[in-house]
């Protein structure tokens, strides 16, 4: 599943936009290669103001610094930009040039912005990989706190299990991705953020549901377990069994509940997934501390983050935890 988040409320005075970023056109001034920002400055403000004194007082410089630049710009340009040396009218040749030099400081100043705002992370896009459990529970209220302060930021979000996650960093298509931990290898770091403990879930008329203590492995035996990705990663060699004898495996968490709640077996998930109530099913505690997943930020090895990807990486790093730990403390009735 893909989800397409655009937030584009209340741009900011320079009016720009994703197009920008892609293409910042610095359009040139046919009048030479010579020819100086700074002096196009100087002179259409003198155009502007009338003046030399005024003029000098807006630039910050002094009236002969201003009068010496005016004349280097029409030495370079090869004629007289002012009518008069009173510098309050100008030839035909200083308003083409005033025309032209406003639209030049205009685009220059526009693509000075884009480029500020990209380095500082406030435009830019954002492609997530997320397993489901952190997408549907935790991605949205991080990042509608981390958007509050970025409201150009584009963000991509794909709901998708571990071993996707990780593919889809790999190969690029995901900036940075958040799945269980895997083996080391290949081009992608895993961060740790938090562990997760996983739980077992069967129908609330099941037999486990009358112990008064935390299930067993050996309480399990002989007992049907539906298959999913995410129980996989349990180590245990009493799970291990359980898994091989398995005939069905379902990914889905909605699909994983519906065929519990049939009847047509038991099944292990993530105790972040259990957001919830489901009616017709309980959720039962492990007796086996070991079962738990660590779940943390996938990235690339070679190859820097964007300026909003590392701002959002330093931000989930921050947040996500805490997060967390709330969360799950409330599904435990903490």
């Amino acid at each position: 599943m893909s989800v397409s988040i655009a937030h584009m409320e209340n741009p900011p005075p320079s009016h720009f936009n994703q197009a920008d970023i892609s293409v910042i056109n610095f359009r040139r001034i046919e009048v030479g290669d010579m020819i100086k920002l700074e002096a196009l400055r100087v002179f259409v403000t003198v155009a502007e103001s009338g003046n030399i004194k005024d003029a000098a007082d807006a630039v910050g410089r002094t009236a002969s610094a201003v009068s010496m630049t005016l004349k280097q710009l029409e030495d370079e340009i090869g004629g007289p930009l002012f009518q008069t040396d009173r510098k309050n009218s100008l030839t035909a040749l200083g308003n083409l040039m005033l025309d032209l030099g406003r639209e030049q400081i205009r685009s220059f100043d526009k693509s000075v912005s884009i480029m500020r705002a990209f380095a500082h992370s406030r435009i830019g896009s954002l492609s997530i990989a997320s397993v489901p459990s952190v997408a549907t529970n935790v991605l949205p209220p991080i990042l509608q706190r981390f958007l509050e302060t970025r409201p150009q930021v584009q963000v991509e979000l794909f709901d998708i299990d571990s071993a996707q996650v990780r593919r889809m960093v790999e190969s690029g298509v995901a900036d940075i991705g958040i799945a269980g931990e895997s083996r080391a290898g290949g081009g992608v770091e895993f961060t740790p953020l938090f562990s997760d403990r996983f739980k077992l879930l069967c129908r609330d008329d099941h037999e486990l549901c009358r112990l008064e203590r935390p299930v067993e492995w050996s309480d399990l035996s002989g007992a049907t377990l539906i298959r999913n990705g995410a129980s996989d990663r349990i180590e245990a060699e009493e799970h291990k069994r359980l898994s091989a004898q398995s005939l069905i495996t379902v990914y889905n968490v909605t699909s994983l509940v519906a065929l519990v709640k049939a009847g047509l077996g038991l099944t292990i998930l993530p105790s972040l997934t259990m957001h919830g109530a489901h009616d017709g099913v309980a959720v039962l505690e492990l007796a086996d501390a070991a079962a738990s997943r660590q779940v943390g930020l996938v990235e690339r090895r070679d190859i820097p983050p964007s300026p909003v990807a590392a701002a959002f990486r330093a931000f989930a790093v921050e947040q996500i935890p805490a997060m967390v730990a709330e969360h799950l403390g409330t599904l435990n009735g903490a």
